[in-house]
């Protein structure tokens, strides 16, 4: 099994060989020295002169160009990112929580959802990678694991009673999350605002021009 499995390796390197520019322009020199040996070059050393040719054409031609490794640009990072939103979504449509917790939450999703609609709201935030990810990490990480241990440790609660309530610990997770909603909410302002008084001040220069 072993020996068959490197047989199609070095069959495929083989075939890539043939195939590469070294092998070309090696053979294209090669054909030169073959015509140089009927010429009457190289007298009893043609083989010789023409394996010389060859590799000297190998040496010199280019090397084979490797494709860097496509990775996904911010936009599409944000496409997966809604994907991620929806599946969060579905997750907390099933899950009971109290209300001061769910009303917090809700309004968390709901700035969630102004920032990835599609349009010049996202376009805006896809032009800053490090609030994608803040809002990626927000989506996959934060917000299942603020549900989760709410869940599993109110039912601990019950054997071990004391200490803050799990519902006071959800709570100020998502006020922490909604600050952050915030400060992303906030930065895309600037950068709007940025532009704005970017463009007066073009127009007002022009004016004056």
């Amino acid at each position: 099994m072993a020996t068959s499995r490197a047989a199609k390796v070095l069959g495929t390197g083989f075939l890539s060989y043939l195939e590469s520019k070294k092998n070309l322009a090696g053979s294209a020199c090669g054909v030169a020295g073959l015509g140089l040996a009927f010429a009457g070059v190289g007298g009893s050393f043609w083989p010789v002169v023409v394996a010389g040719l060859y590799g000297a054409g190998a040496l010199i031609a280019p090397p084979e160009r490797v494709d860097p490794p496509h990775y996904p640009d911010v936009a599409e990072q944000l496409g997966v990112v809604r994907e991620d939103f929806g599946r969060l979504r579905e997750y907390l449509a099933e899950v009971d929580l109290p209300p001061a917790a769910g009303g917090k939450l809700a309004e968390l999703l709901e700035l969630y959802a102004a920032l990835l609609d599609p349009g010049w709201v996202a376009d805006a935030l896809a032009a800053e990678p490090e609030w994608v990810h803040a809002l990626s990490r927000a989506l996959r990480l934060d917000v299942p694991e603020c549900v989760d241990t709410y869940n599993r440790t109110r039912w601990w609660t019950r054997f071990a009673p004391g200490g803050e309530s799990p519902e006071r610990h959800l709570e100020r997770q998502l006020v922490v999350l909604y600050d952050e909603a915030e400060r992303v909410t906030a930065g895309l302002h600037e950068v709007e605002a940025g532009r704005q008084q970017t463009h007066t001040t073009y127009l007002e220069e022009r004016g004056r021009s």
